[in-house]
């Protein structure tokens, strides 16, 4: 398809065969599925490595998890970005603008290291 409108008429196209693919999957999901999923007596009980269940399924978690898994994402996806860089700092070009433009980007991780180690978040006693 050529034209002003070719490249939209491919994105329906693709729109199209996607919903398509999704209402199949979801169609053998119902064909191929049970019956009756719940029949067996206890089936939809809680299991805990063979043993009968304790207590109420709410639990209370402590926040410095999340935090912990906050910052790993935060400094991993920070330094997914550093990689991109590296390798365009070997090419001839390289200005000083990209230099400047990495030096803001190190520094506000580097703030964002030194708030998780003021605030004591990176101890883990």
């Amino acid at each position: 398809m050529t034209g002003y409108l070719g490249s939209y008429a491919t994105l329906g196209l693709l729109l199209i065969a996607s919903v398509l693919f999704l209402l199949v999957a979801f169609g053998a999901n119902r064909v191929l599925r049970p019956a009756r999923p719940a029949e067996p007596r206890g089936k939809r009980t809680n299991y805990e490595c063979g043993l009968d269940p304790v207590g109420s399924d709410w639990a209370q978690m402590q926040i410095r998890y999340y935090v912990y898994a906050y910052l790993y994402v935060l400094f991993a996806v920070e330094a997914v970005f550093l990689f991109p860089w590296a390798v365009v700092f070997a090419r001839p070009g390289f200005g000083l603008v990209t230099v400047v433009e990495m030096a803001v980007f190190v520094g506000v991780l580097a703030l964002g290291v030194l708030y998780a180690w003021r605030k004591n978040v990176l101890r883990w006693n």
